[in-house]
């Protein structure tokens, strides 16, 4: 039997670290099938709700004292699993709707908003997870939690925190019957100002994508 065999018998239930890459695990497995676009009536509010769970995980990693792993330097986890069948799933399934504006640090003042797209950060978050889960499925638990907390202060957070209140954005634009500001035509690889992005906004009725995106408001 192999020590990472062993390391997952072994393991407590009710222990941080299992709890932790749980989540995590949950998280890859879900969206990876929601890429897959064989339920797209359902995929906005189903990342919406993933990317939610995610981040109660990433909250309990962010409150716990600073991890310490047990080398001095990071194992090589392997190579990084190729994302980008991923990242097109999600960018054909969120079409409409994929590119939105993110501000990258609310507390550094007048900082204009940049495009950004949910396709990418999701495809970001999973490669950041998944070399966690690397360490963590070979039995080094102490490294997997020191990288989880780290990316999620340095990388993932922050990127699932934006996806986060983009969907929840879209969600609310359509059950609230509000119109929705395209950004038609932007090209993440621009940098554009707070102004270039208002103009470039197109005018999308949220009833043009509320069926396709599993979006419906409910019935009164």
């Amino acid at each position: 039997m192999s020590d990472a065999t062993l390391h997952s018998i072994t393991q407590d239930p009710d222990d941080f670290a299992v709890q932790i890459a749980d989540s995590i695990e949950s998280f890859i497995v879900a969206t990876t099938e929601v890429a897959k676009g064989d339920e797209p009536d359902s995929a906005v509010p189903f990342l919406l709700l993933e990317v939610s769970q995610l981040l109660l995980a990433g909250g309990r990693l962010g409150a716990h004292e600073d991890i310490v792993p047990d080398e001095r330097y990071e194992p090589d986890p392997g190579p990084d699993v190729d994302v980008d069948e991923l990242r097109m799933g999600f960018a054909v399934l969120l079409e409409p709707v994929d590119v939105f504006s993110e501000v990258f640090d609310p507390y550094e003042p007048r900082k204009a908003p940049v495009p950004a797209r949910i396709s990418d950060n999701l495809a970001d978050i999973v490669t950041d997870l998944r070399h966690g889960l690397a360490h963590y499925r070979a039995g080094r638990t102490s490294e997997a939690l020191w990288w989880w907390q780290f990316s999620y202060f340095s990388n993932w957070g922050p990127t699932a925190s934006a996806t986060l209140r983009a969907l929840q954005s879209l969600v609310a634009h359509v059950r609230l019957d509000q119109p929705l500001a395209a950004l038609d035509g932007l090209d993440t690889d621009e940098d554009l100002t707070e102004d270039d992005l208002a103009e470039e906004a197109g005018r999308v009725m949220a009833e043009e994508i509320a069926g396709p995106l599993g979006l419906g408001r409910p019935k009164g």
